[in-house]
């Protein structure tokens, strides 16, 4: 089985830190709201509204919140039309960054993403720069303390994972993204507890970078990430141990 990719570990990292920060919740009911409006209110018919409800659940998200966000975006309830973005550009170091967002003023939210960008030293670039860099993948990590890897090798695999990898303390299963609910719940059928399940955007090359680069670069996404309009930032950074291990503090 391949590497552990970093980048799934740093944003899990990150993840429990975002988390303390109240955001989540609207960050996950617009999604489930743009799903719905895109492809419907019944997640067994849309891949997109079962992953975010998924999602929703994940983060102990009240079902009467779930429910008012898919009639908000089937329109059974007044709500907000959000337009999906995605802004591309570079950090320190030649860092890659994909930022996907969720707005309701296309022009507001290209402005203040620009200054963010230029402020951390970075710097916006066109449609399709860096985009092609990331491909979208299911990951589900699970402690090793939780299940064994011939568990997790013979669950995942049949369900449809592509892999499976280990690093330190953790099991990481990568999936397609349309498979990804399959194993998901085949896992949790099984009765493997899970640490994190998400379908998000993996670097297929990493640029490794100093210390203060990478600092740099996570001060970035941090900033980014804290933006309302903003669901999601990737970058491409081979993130060195010393700053992992501050991350994991």
């Amino acid at each position: 089985m391949s590497g552990h990719n970093k980048w799934a570990s740093i944003k899990h990292k990150k993840a429990i830190v975002d988390a303390k920060r109240g955001k989540v919740f609207t960050k996950i009911i617009k999604e489930i709201t743009v799903a719905a409006r895109a492809g419907g209110g019944d997640p067994s018919t849309n891949p997109r509204l079962r992953v975010a409800i998924s999602s929703a659940k994940g983060a102990n998200m009240p079902a009467d919140n779930i429910e008012r966000a898919i009639k908000k975006g089937t329109g059974e309830l007044e709500g907000v039309n959000y337009e999906e973005i995605a802004y591309e550009g570079y950090g320190n170091a030649g860092v890659a960054v994909l930022v996907h967002c969720l707005t309701d003023n296309k022009n507001r939210s290209s402005a203040e993403i620009r200054s963010i960008f230029t402020k951390a030293g970075g710097s916006m670039a066109g449609a399709g720069s860096v985009a092609w860099i990331f491909e979208k993948k299911g990951i589900i990590t699970v402690d090793k303390s939780k299940s064994t890897e011939d568990q997790l090798m013979e669950v995942a695999l049949s369900a449809g994972a592509e892999d499976l990898s280990t690093e330190d303390e953790k099991f990481q299963v990568t999936t397609a993204p349309g498979d990804f609910i399959e194993v998901k719940e085949a896992l949790e059928k099984a009765g493997v507890e899970l640490e994190s399940a998400e379908v998000t955007m993996i670097p297929k090359n990493e640029v490794k970078v100093s210390s203060s680069d990478a600092r740099s670069v996570l001060k970035l996404i941090e900033t980014l990430e804290d933006h309302d309009d903003v669901q999601n930032v990737y970058a491409n950074c081979d993130i060195p141990e010393d700053v992992l291990k501050e991350l994991n503090s």
